[in-house]
């Protein structure tokens, strides 16, 4: 295998696999920037790109790793004196001798650029995600006590009501969401087109009834309601000195889910089944590498039955894995092998850690991704599906599993282990999914690099060929629950 991995991958990620590169120019660029020779790894590959000879496909991959370079670097800007400035801000107390311990012991996320030390942007969140020891100190203190017994008790009434209907979709509720996002103002030139695609909710047997109730300009297409990425797309003129909003309006029905699956019903599958054939093998970011068979073997032991064994996965990364907000996906080779090795990540990282440890055991598993709208915890979010038979998809949250045990410390013990184990094979109606496989294509495609090729929640947008990457527009989502239509 060489550095850019063995999987061959479709456009939208063209951050990994063999598909990248198999030359010596990609590989020297590639050794150049781990090594924290950024300078000369971005003269290398502009070298390549000036050359008028150069094939399409090729100076596709090059592109990308020219820009990844700069996103590596966007996702980086503390310095040492920055970074403790930040902390003393946030930590109630801190000395420079305990800063300078902290330093020593790894516990921020650090590159080197051309000679200077330079700390995530993230730093001081992720120190108390990963140290959650330090919370009695954090400036200004934080109290998720209601939103996590809010939680909890969400949890106990669709288990409750799923048991009661002997089904496993129960109580739904219909959500208004507004979206908007907004190319900052000569982020494209004057009367350049800007291109958007926003996510919208997908066809899920948990998610129905979309309907679209406004949109900022006509919309030009929208994605099939079975789209493995489904996008509305909206084009509009860019005004010199102002910002560029594209806006969207529509309703969803959201299903709380609880499946309750006994391992001695289990039922073997057909692994040539069109329908799970594609999640059981390797793909972008879910490797089979030796030291990810090692965990396998280490978790699941002998367990031949394929829904306990899935337990057992979940329950490992919901004790072991820390939250942690991530660097942008784009920029990293191996998702599953970044979370696993580093002992934590994010929901999207913990979600493609789970999904390589099922594959590799023979356990079809897929993505999900799009919004998190439960009150007081909105944000961006990623989990997966595992396919049992007899009865199907079910949903599986590791994030969810991890935050019951590490973090929601306002409830019991009891509880916390009732929330963790709801979450496989259970979800709550708070979710947006767009996506039900990482990596995907939007429809119709960019014509420029994908700011995110792994994931798609937060937007794209384009002009004339050129991307507009995340620190070129923002973005907002608000959902609100109405009156559900009978």
């Amino acid at each position: 295998m060489n550095l850019f991995g063995a999987i061959a991958l479709p456009a939208a990620c063209l951050a990994v696999g063999s598909g990248l590169a198999r030359g010596d120019l990609l590989e020297e660029a590639a050794r150049l920037e781990e090594s924290g020779q950024f300078k000369a790894a971005a003269g290398l590959l502009d070298g390549a790109l000036a050359s008028p000879a150069l094939p399409g496909d090729r100076r596709k991959q090059i592109e990308f790793e020219r820009a990844r370079l700069e996103r590596i670097r966007r996702d980086f800007p503390l310095t040492r004196d920055a970074l403790f400035a930040a902390l003393q801000a946030a930590v109630k107390d801190l000395t420079s001798e305990e800063f300078e311990r902290w330093l020593a012991e790894g516990r921020f996320d650090s590159r080197e650029f051309d000679g200077e030390r330079r700390f995530m942007t993230s730093s001081v969140s992720n120190l108390f995600w990963r140290h959650p020891e330090l919370e009695p100190r954090r400036i200004p203190p934080k109290d998720a006590t209601r939103h996590d017994r809010a939680l909890y008790e969400t949890c106990q009434n669709i288990r409750s009501a799923a048991l009661a209907a002997h089904k496993p979709y129960v109580l739904p509720k219909r959500f208004r969401v507004t979206m908007t996002v907004t190319a900052r103002a000569d982020a494209a030139p004057d009367g350049a087109v800007i291109r958007a695609w926003l996510p919208i909710p997908r066809s899920y047997p948990f998610q129905t009834d979309f309907t679209l109730r406004k949109a900022s300009s006509p919309p030009r297409a929208i994605a099939p309601e079975s789209s493995p990425i489904r996008s509305i797309y909206l084009e509009q003129r860019a005004s010199g000195g102002k910002p560029t909003a594209f806006k969207i309006e529509y309703d969803y029905t959201a299903w709380g889910v609880r499946f309750d699956p006994h391992p001695e019903a289990v039922e073997p599958y057909a692994p040539d089944d069109p329908a799970v054939r594609q999640f059981t093998r390797e793909a972008p970011h879910i490797v089979f590498t030796p030291s990810m068979r090692a965990l396998s073997q280490q978790i699941a032991g002998d367990e031949p039955n394929p829904l306990l064994k899935a337990k057992r996965f979940y329950d490992w990364i919901a004790e072991n894995i820390r939250y942690s907000f991530a660097i942008e996906y784009s920029t990293l080779r191996n998702i599953s092998e970044y979370c696993r090795v580093r002992g934590y990540g994010d929901c999207g990282q913990e979600a493609l850690l789970f999904m390589t440890l099922c594959r590799l055991n023979g356990i079809p598993a897929r993505w999900q991704s799009g919004w998190n709208t439960f009150p007081g915890g909105k944000n961006i979010h990623d989990w997966c599906e595992i396919y049992v038979r007899p009865w199907g998809w079910m949903p599986v949250d590791p994030w969810a599993g991890i935050h019951a045990m590490r973090y929601a410390t306002g409830l019991t013990p009891e509880q916390r282990r009732q929330v963790r184990d709801f979450y496989f094979c259970g979800l709550d109606q708070h979710r947006m999914a767009a996506n039900s496989d990482h990596c995907q294509e939007l429809a119709p495609p960019k014509h420029s690099l994908r700011s995110d090729n792994v994931d798609f929640q937060r937007g794209e947008l384009e002009w004339d060929g050129h991307n507009l990457y995340f620190d070129q527009y923002d973005f907002t989502l608000d959902a609100r629950e109405v009156k559900l239509r009978r």
